[in-house]
């Protein structure tokens, strides 16, 4: 993947998210001018907001694919802007926007639910305003911050058993929180470095029986919970020094515990649970996201993007 086939005006912005279908056939990448689309690995780009008629850049913060995406049939794609969150049914070529609140807030995270065709449920995070929740696939959206002492919130996961455990958490300025019942309600969950901007979340594959849980921080690494939040150890001290923007596991973890840590001048990797850490070759620097659609095993692609709107595909060692 490169970013040749760009307009030159379009080389030299952020690219915030990534979205890939597990072929890496279509990929979406999120930057500061847009949403972008390659069907073909990469190697060209479509913008995608020409229908909605904006003047300037949208700036596109976040992106998620339904997981029922096979880019035939199913095809909703959902994309956090300035104010609301925009979706489309038919992987980009028209959208409806839904505008979360007035003055608009910032949307700096998505969320989606395992279950969404059944259940519909999506949530997005906002640097003002807390936490919106939709249960009707995107259409109509609810503020949901009762008990979420910081409505700076950065960062959103949901549990793997979503359906059965309505587990959320959120990464805020101020440290992190979970919810038990789908968003209703938050509670404060107590870090071992004290007050601490959580920018990263990951959880387990199996955290509806492991309770595993990552936090990326800004100041303090990354830090992991076996007992959901109530103790915490920090992996990678020597190594893993800078904010944790990007935290990826194995899709099988733990029994193959690779896990992926993004910083903006190192992506490292991770095969023994975070006790030992190399880079991954040919990364370069300024980096701001990464994607890993078939998983963390040797070999296995790696999408990366960049400050500079680059996007790259790397292969782990």
């Amino acid at each position: 993947m490169s970013e040749n086939s760009l307009p030159e005006e379009l080389q030299t912005e952020i690219v915030y998210a990534l979205a890939c279908t597990h072929d890496l056939g279509i990929c979406y990448a999120a930057r500061s001018s847009g949403l972008f689309r390659s069907q073909d690995h990469g190697e060209t780009w479509t913008y995608l907001y020409e229908s909605l008629g904006v003047e300037g850049p949208l700036p596109t913060t976040s992106v998620v694919l339904a997981p029922d995406f096979d880019g035939v049939d199913h095809c909703s794609v959902y994309a956090g802007v300035p104010g609301g969150v925009l979706r489309s049914l038919d992987g980009g070529q028209t959208w409806t926007a839904a505008v979360l609140d007035t003055p608009p807030p910032s949307v700096s995270a998505l969320a989606i639910s395992p279950n969404f065709a059944e259940d519909g449920v999506l949530l997005a995070a906002t640097t003002q305003d807390g936490i919106f929740r939709s249960a009707t696939h995107g259409t109509h959206w609810a503020r949901w911050n009762f008990g979420l002492l910081d409505l700076t919130v950065f960062c959103l996961a949901i549990s793997p058993d979503y359906g059965a455990d309505e587990t959320l958490y959120a990464g805020a300025e101020s440290g992190l929180f979970r919810s038990t019942n789908g968003g209703r309600a938050w509670r404060e969950v107590a870090l071992s470095v004290g007050y601490e901007p959580v920018v990263s979340l990951a959880l387990s594959p199996r955290y509806g029986q492991d309770r595993v849980i990552f936090a990326g921080t800004e100041t303090q690494g990354l830090l992991c919970s076996e007992d959901d939040g109530a103790s915490w150890a920090r992996l990678g001290e020597t190594v893993i020094m800078d904010p944790v923007n990007a935290v990826l596991l194995s899709p099988d973890y733990p029994d193959h515990p690779a896990i992926v840590a993004l910083t903006e001048n190192a992506l490292l990797i991770s095969r023994d649970g975070g006790q030992t850490w190399q880079p991954v070759e040919g990364t370069g620097e300024s980096m701001t996201a990464v994607l890993a659609p078939r998983g963390l095993a040797p070999g296995a692609p790696v999408v990366v993007g960049y400050a500079g709107g680059e996007v790259r595909q790397l292969t782990l060692a």
